[in-house]
């Protein structure tokens, strides 16, 4: 993607918008996030919701402005370029994550943050937005950082992302999540490129 594109991309895209209010207001509101966030007894218990809203919560504001921060570059750079791929990602891809923690990971009980989701997003776009040319960094630089942030993870057990203080004690990095976004996008570019046919083509942006 050329740079001068992503300045003419204007404000992110409604929905980015509307998913970090959502997480700002269970932010100011500290008694929503026992309501809201993944548990996995209270999804076992059929409170299916929390497969979703779990990933709007966070443990504490470092912890938010962090993912809240990344989500709305996300919507500023990339949701007006490939609309249907990236609201279809906000939709389907945290309960995805949150059936790979459920199935994959019993020992996690507990989860919040957007992290995964914005990982698995920038992913997805990424693959869909390079070109193959060796000239177009952007996408192929994306990819390179996420694989090293993911090996990192693995590497130190879930102890990495030390950047960020969390608000409760035995918090760690969520590489389950992460490895599940990771499924998720590759899924999800793998239906592009059969709907398509070949390489996945830029998505018409709608009318602004």
């Amino acid at each position: 993607m050329e740079l001068k594109k992503i300045s003419r991309l204007g404000m992110p895209a409604w929905y980015f918008g509307a998913v970090f209010l959502f997480a700002l207001v269970a932010q100011l509101l500290p008694t929503w996030r026992e309501h809201l966030i993944y548990e996995r007894a209270a999804v076992g218990g059929g409170e299916f919701w929390r497969i979703w809203t779990g990933h709007a919560v966070h443990f504490g504001w470092p912890h938010f402005v962090a993912d809240g921060g990344l989500l709305l570059i996300i919507g500023w750079t990339l949701g007006r370029e490939f609309p249907r791929t990236s609201w279809l990602g906000l939709l389907l891809m945290p309960p995805f994550i949150s059936a790979v923690i459920y199935f994959l990971d019993p020992e996690m009980t507990r989860y919040a943050g957007l992290s995964a989701l914005n990982l698995g997003l920038l992913l997805l776009l990424a693959a869909r937005g390079w070109k193959g040319d060796l000239r177009d960094w952007f996408w192929p630089a994306i990819v390179v950082i996420y694989v090293v942030e993911l090996s990192y993870e693995i590497w130190k057990g879930g102890q990495g992302g030390g950047f960020i203080t969390f608000d409760e004690p035995g918090v760690k990095v969520a590489t389950s999540a992460h490895l599940g976004a990771v499924a998720y996008a590759l899924a999800a570019w793998a239906w592009c490129a059969w709907r398509s046919g070949v390489s996945p083509d830029r998505e018409a942006a709608p009318p602004s």
